[in-house]
């Protein structure tokens, strides 16, 4: 495996635009830029609103509230009237307008993602009002901490009445954010699965990230649509909304901190970003253990699952034992890798705990010598501690939750390469290349100098093969272990590109493929006979004589009604699995059907009775196997050798 180098960089935030921005704002060229405009201008649209709203509530608490309000600062009442008497409220207003056309100009590209902006710009509004309400409690608490000194009982009382109401008003707002929040990123994480889903299955994307015919792997994708999407819609809005936060935070309490203690204020800034830079530098390593983390996690699951699929296999071979050996083998590279976790967080968390318990020691000894001066009344070293430990909260928030940034990030970059290695373009690229079998569409199946060979190889599993299968010469592909017969039936399924030469052939539609174990969905009987079409309509009489025709009746005295669904795939035999396959067949009817071993679990009088039923309709087929009583259904055997040589023998069939 290649080394892996994970870090912040432009990659990472390339990864994360190209994961975050389409549910808000379709992706074009250069049209980030666009995005972020619009997403400032929300900003600024909600910061404007909030303002006049403020200046409004101001001025009815002064009225109201008259002495809370006087008690609070005696110039802020005179602070308001002055920006009212000013052009302030003009330049505000302007923007706003300005703001407004700007997010108005571009409406058209995002009605269809009204709901989305709506909801986040209703979070930046909540978000507004909850810090508004936390720096009123500042106050607050200031007030009845010094009423309490100062034994001033109606100042006590009246502070404790405002609690009361700001509390009752605070509360719903909270709840309000907190559901607002969790709603937007449900609404995120399914639009973003569905997207996700939509181009893991759109071009047999599914097939080709795993199939060796392009030569390009994901791991585990199944846990980068659930979990890695789900991580990421959550943390990237807790992210984007707690960094918000930091900002409003930084603005109101600094400036309650700058005007008890300007030395404080500037000391806190120096040592936030001391810590920063430290949690910075060692977070760059955790993003690559957290990477591999997750790998690993997922490998070891997966490990788990695969006994449950082929329980019955490893139960026959008595492969416990080796099983075991191999889970527990993951779970060792697991641990392993989260004992180095372990060591590296414990790292961080040592340099957090000792800047987190030394920053509760700074505001008592810059602020105790003014109190103990007469200089602060005692409400003012609360507020002051209050109002240290919020700054420093905004301005610590990577020192404080690197762990999870690196997490983010590593989540980031599955998810980024899973979306790259999906682009279509990419898998496609191929095509500009030589080497490649090129698709022709055409009534009949014709394969015209066709040479096959592995991805990144030119070693030849077959060579320069010219060969027309129709109604009147069915295929038989026969030969050893491993000399290309399946890679030639995916060449001709479309899911082999690797090689040269032309095949020409119908519209996939008209094509079925079975292979030797048929694919069981998780539905109904029904749906079992109709997939892939299962929403096409046939009548229960109809699904019966099918049945017949492929000796299934049984199933219709085990299983009284067509809709049941039951696990099929470990309740029905191989065998049976094959004869549901040739039922899809017969219910289909495309005008070419491809089968890999599709008999090799039946008897031959089921064999002789399915391939009667298939001659005699109107599909051609091609099959590949290794039972000399295959020949007697084909008229021409084609014998692939090694080294890519290959014969062709023209064979008379007798019905």
């Amino acid at each position: 495996m290649p080394k892996i180098r994970l870090k912040f960089n432009q990659k990472l935030i390339s990864y994360f635009f190209e994961t975050a921005q389409p549910y808000f704002f379709p992706i074009n060229n250069n049209q980030i830029w666009v995005f972020c405009t619009l997403l400032v201008t929300l900003i600024v649209m909600v910061i404007s609103l909030t303002f006049f709203m403020t200046i409004g509530a101001t001025l009815l608490t002064n009225t109201v509230f008259a002495n809370f309000s006087n008690v609070i600062t005696n110039s802020f009442v005179n602070k308001i009237n002055n920006i009212l008497d000013s052009n302030i409220v003009s330049y505000v207003a302007i923007i706003l307008l300005i703001s407004n056309l700007i997010f108005l100009s571009q409406f058209s590209k995002i009605s269809k993602k009204w709901k989305q902006w709506f909801l986040l710009g209703s979070l930046l509004f909540l978000l507004l009002v909850v810090n508004g309400l936390r720096l009123i409690m500042s106050y607050v608490f200031r007030f009845i901490d010094t009423a309490l000194t100062e034994k001033n009982a109606d100042v006590f009382w009246q502070f404790m009445i405002v609690y009361g109401l700001v509390l009752i008003s605070a509360v719903p707002i909270i709840v309000t954010y907190r559901y607002t929040r969790k709603k937007l990123g449900l609404m995120w994480r399914e639009w973003l699965t569905e997207s996700f889903l939509s181009r893991y299955f759109s071009y047999r994307t599914y097939y080709k990230l795993n199939s060796e015919s392009i030569g390009k792997e994901v791991d585990n994708p199944d846990q980068r649509i659930t979990q890695d999407i789900k991580s990421f819609t959550t943390v990237t809005l807790d992210f984007l909304l707690d960094f918000f936060n930091s900002i409003l935070t930084l603005i109101s309490f600094s400036y309650i901190l700058y005007t008890i203690s300007e030395r404080l204020t500037y000391g806190l800034l120096i040592y936030a970003i001391f810590g920063t830079v430290v949690v910075l530098i060692a977070g760059n390593r955790l993003i690559k253990i957290n990477y591999a983390q997750l790998r690993l996690e997922a490998n070891f699951r997966y490990s788990i699952l695969r006994i449950r699929d082929y329980a019955e296999s490893i139960a026959f071979y008595r492969g416990e034992f080796l099983e075991n050996k191999q889970v527990a083998k993951k779970l060792k590279k697991v641990v392993k890798n989260f004992n180095l976790l372990i060591i590296w967080q414990s790292v961080i968390n040592l340099f957090q705990l000792g800047y987190n318990y030394f920053t509760r020691l700074i505001p008592y000894i810059m602020i105790a010598p003014l109190y103990l001066k007469g200089e602060l009344d005692f409400g003012s070293i609360a507020q002051a501690t209050v109002a240290f430990s919020q700054v420093l909260e905004a301005l610590s928030l990577i020192t404080n939750r690197i762990p999870e940034i690196t997490r983010f990030a590593a989540s980031i970059n599955r998810l980024g390469e899973f979306y790259e290695s999906m682009n279509p373009k990419l898998l496609n690229e191929e095509k500009l290349s030589n080497n490649l079998i090129h698709i022709e569409k055409f009534p009949f199946i014709v394969l015209q100098n066709v040479s096959l060979y592995p991805p990144n190889s030119q070693r030849k599993l077959v060579k320069n093969i010219t060969i027309r299968v129709d109604r009147s010469n069915n295929l038989l592909i026969m030969g050893t272990s491993g000399t290309g017969k399946s890679s030639l039936l995916r060449a001709i399924a479309g899911l082999w590109s690797s090689g040269d030469g032309t095949i020409f052939r119908p519209s996939p539609k008209e094509i079925l493929f079975l292979p030797q174990h048929p694919y069981m969905i998780s539905g109904s009987l029904k749906e079992q006979l109709l997939y892939p079409d299962v929403g096409k309509y046939i009548t229960q009489s109809q699904l019966n004589e099918i049945l017949t025709a492929v000796d299934l009746q049984s199933l219709r005295n085990r299983f009284q009604d067509f809709d049941i669904k039951e696990n099929w795939s470990s309740l029905l035999s191989l065998g049976e699995q094959q004869r549901i396959a040739f039922a899809r067949i017969l219910i289909t009817k495309p005008r070419y059907v491809i089968l890999d071993e599709a008999t090799s679990a039946l008897d031959e009088e089921n064999e002789e009775s399915l391939y009667y039923s298939l001659s005699t309709s109107e599909t051609s087929y091609i099959s590949v196997g290794h039972r000399p009583t295959l020949t007697k259904y084909h008229q021409q055997i084609l014998t692939i050798m090694d080294k890519g040589d290959w014969e062709l023998e023209i064979h008379k069939v007798h019905n």
